[in-house]
């Protein structure tokens, strides 16, 4: 079966329309393959290919070389402040919006979720989770993620926050000793804020509703109304049906159940911390053996 590209609609958002114009473009070039465009402004065929669909947002510089490349006298040029305002994949976008609006926000993550990330963590787990995305664009997603933390610290809190961490989240050394031993101290001073809740789900608790590899997300709006969000590795998906937000609930609550209290979720992250700092200590060899 011949390869089909993926239909694009201009109309979807400004990133899709800037898209939708290289392509046009290119088909107006004698038909012009992807690969030859970017051999053309010197750019990665991948991507190139993702703005072109509308997954990323075109970085700084492109859109110049894609009027001199098209002779286009400015046109990409006009369209990129639209086109990049939105640092996150379109995907997404629907229940971000959301999140700034919450007075609510309780979560189970299988990781550290953005929103408690150090920036050492962040660079680190992008550059896992995202091996052939290129360095602009996970400088672009580090600055949104970083970015979105600044609400967790307004004054007064616009929201209360209830965060429940799967205990592989402090396990597994994402970045290395020295960058979990900065987040676990990260994670200690924000579960001492008055708005916010740290749990630990322990690997001791066994079996449970979310282990087959999925976050939930549970968001109460400013008219009380809440929504859920189950997010994979690969994909998200947002709920606004009462019966499916309300089941996510009670399996959110038994999760809650089945976590350790914040003062004994303190206490693991204590001990985590003073494991991996003396790993850390352990790996620089006294001067006397130099």
């Amino acid at each position: 079966m011949a390869w089909r590209e993926r239909e694009l609609d201009p109309k979807r958002s400004p990133r899709h329309f800037y898209g939708a114009e290289i392509r046009r473009l290119r088909k107006a070039h004698g038909d012009m393959s992807l690969s030859r465009l970017a051999q053309i402004l010197n750019f990665s065929t991948g991507h190139l290919s993702r703005i072109e669909g509308g997954e990323s947002r075109p970085p700084l510089g492109l859109s110049e070389k894609l009027d001199v490349a098209f002779n286009t006298d400015g046109s990409f040029q006009r369209y990129y402040p639209l086109a990049a305002r939105e640092p996150f994949p379109e995907k997404y976008s629907a229940y971000l919006k959301l999140v700034d609006t919450a007075v609510r926000h309780e979560s189970y993550t299988l990781t550290v979720p953005g929103l408690l990330q150090s920036e050492a963590f962040a660079i680190a787990l992008l550059s896992a989770s995202e091996p052939f995305a290129t360095p602009e664009e996970r400088e672009e997603w580090l600055t949104g993620r970083m970015a979105r933390q600044t609400r967790l610290h307004q004054e007064p809190p616009p929201c209360r926050y209830w965060f429940i961490l799967d205990e592989w989240a402090i396990r597994r050394p994402i970045g290395g000793p020295e960058v979990m031993a900065e987040q676990l101290s990260l994670l200690l001073a924000a579960n001492r804020l008055r708005h916010i809740t740290i749990q630990v789900l322990p690997l001791s608790a066994g079996a449970h509703s979310e282990m087959g590899g999925t976050s939930l997300m549970l968001l109460t709006l400013p008219d009380r109304k809440m929504v859920a969000y189950e997010e994979g590795s690969r994909s998200g998906r947002l709920f606004d049906d009462a019966q499916d937000v309300e089941h996510r609930l009670e399996l959110y609550n038994l999760l809650r159940g089945q976590a350790l209290s914040p003062q004994d979720t303190d206490a693991l992250f204590s001990s985590a911390r003073e494991g991996f700092s003396n790993a850390l200590r352990g790996t620089v060899r006294p001067v006397a053996e130099e």
